[in-house]
């Protein structure tokens, strides 16, 4: 699994939606994104479980949304609960005890601070958080952090920008030795890029000062970071091909939430970085939590994509599933297995404990959910009992708010969310917790 930092739905150079050309960037390059969407399945309505890093990745590893975990009324025990929850690790040893696991890169477990290993995993980088790959207001050289004023040109060209390049090189090193072990292995490959701040390649911003610019992408830096990124993840395609394990290996490409809606380079924006997406990260509207979703491997029609709406929740019950678990899920979990559209051409239904996708955040954020049923998605603000309704398969944008026009659909949505945030026993107001 490859987990992108604040990667926008188009945030690449291929199209999210291949019926959609705007589904993604004018001026940045990704070929071995390209490669990766050519050869799997992208799934045009990919969801982060979050509009943030942390929950995102407590998340995908346990497979419970949020507000099971981040945003708890009573979040001392369920600190405590966390760690003896299912995981992805831990799954795949009890599929087959020869699983090899590990976690390489951004880990973020901010307010807990459980390790990988407390979780499952074999090998890990340890505690990192943003200021491993250099986070908003330092770069991180050499084991060391060295803080840079605000206000100041942002750094320059490294040789391993966002350690992009050790993580991917130390990636291949542990798929070859799994190998050459004949070991079954599981990587998560967790990018700090493309999260702030913007470092990158002497070779890319080079290239990207020539280039011409778009209209909602036009920073040659950003643009450099994320090719550099992609080079990352090229080296990871090469060696699952040099290894010959193309045919019998999964990977799943993801982002931990959408795109900023701004940096703090560059010039003005006049057309939104996330268009046609509404919003970014940190927002319940599509910007901030559909994200680019590719999952390749045996069985999956190349160069396909689906319709269907799934989620990083999904990913556990799916790799469960594809490594040979065969007995009942957790009853707790919120995801569900996607093998039943990911062999059917993109077509089908996932099956969930809730016919519902549903995204909550307060504790320290502002309260706000948002819940999809088909293609209907209602926006919640909990601090004014605010509502909003949108018809996302003809408002992409999120521009038309129909909870005036549908009110008992309003109604019905409402209730089901409240009644599953009650079940979570979640927060529902802001707190300093």
């Amino acid at each position: 699994m490859i987990l992108t930092d604040d990667q926008s739905w188009v945030g690449t150079s291929f199209l999210a939606d291949p019926k959609d050309s705007r589904s993604k960037s004018d001026y940045y390059q990704t070929p071995n994104m390209e490669r990766l969407a050519k050869n799997g399945m992208r799934m045009t309505n990919g969801y982060a479980p979050a509009p943030f890093c942390s929950p995102t990745r407590k998340s995908i590893l346990t497979g419970l949304t949020p507000a099971k975990h981040e945003y708890q009324k009573d979040r001392d025990n369920w600190t405590k609960a966390f760690r003896k929850q299912i995981t992805i690790p831990k799954i795949l040893k009890k599929a087959d005890s020869n699983y090899v696991t590990a976690h390489f890169g951004k880990w973020d477990a901010r307010y807990d601070d459980f390790t990988p290993e407390e979780m499952g995993y074999d090998f890990s980088d340890g505690l990192t958080s943003n200021n491993t790959g250099g986070g908003k207001n330092t770069i991180h050289k050499n084991g060391v952090d060295f803080p840079f004023p605000m206000g100041r040109a942002w750094p320059k060209a490294y040789d391993d920008p966002k350690l992009i390049f050790s993580l991917s090189q130390r990636s291949n090193d542990f798929m070859e030795e799994q190998i050459n072990n004949n070991k079954p292995f599981f990587i998560q490959i967790s990018h700090y890029a493309v999260h702030l701040a913007i470092t990158y390649s002497q070779k890319n911003i080079n290239k990207y000062d020539k280039s011409e610019k778009g209209e909602k992408h036009f920073v040659p830096e950003f643009a450099a970071m994320t090719e550099d990124m992609d080079a990352g993840i090229g080296m990871i395609l090469e060696k699952v091909a040099d290894l010959g394990i193309e045919d019998n290996t999964y990977i799943i490409f993801l982002s931990d939430n959408g795109g900023r809606t701004s940096i703090p380079i560059g010039p003005k924006q006049n057309v939104a970085r996330n268009f046609p997406l509404r919003g970014g990260k940190g927002s319940m509207y599509e910007g901030g939590i559909r994200v680019p979703f590719i999952i390749s491997g045996p069985g999956i029609s190349p160069n396909t994509h689906s319709k269907v709406p799934v989620t990083g929740l999904d990913i556990l019950p799916t790799v469960a599933r594809l490594a040979g678990y065969h007995d009942p899920l957790p009853q707790i979990l919120d995801g569900g297995n996607l093998e039943s559209i990911i062999y059917n051409n993109g077509l089908g239904t996932v099956e969930r404990n809730s016919p519902y996708l549903i995204f909550h955040q307060a504790a320290n954020r502002k309260p706000i959910s948002a819940i999809r049923w088909g293609n209907y998605k209602l926006v919640k603000d909990w601090r004014f009992d605010k509502f909003e309704l949108f018809d996302l398969s003809k408002d992409l944008e999120e521009k038309n708010d129909l909870s005036k026009e549908m009110p008992e659909l309003v109604d019905k949505l409402n209730k089901a969310l409240t009644q599953f945030l009650i079940d979570a026993n979640a927060e529902t107001k802001q707190t300093d917790t």
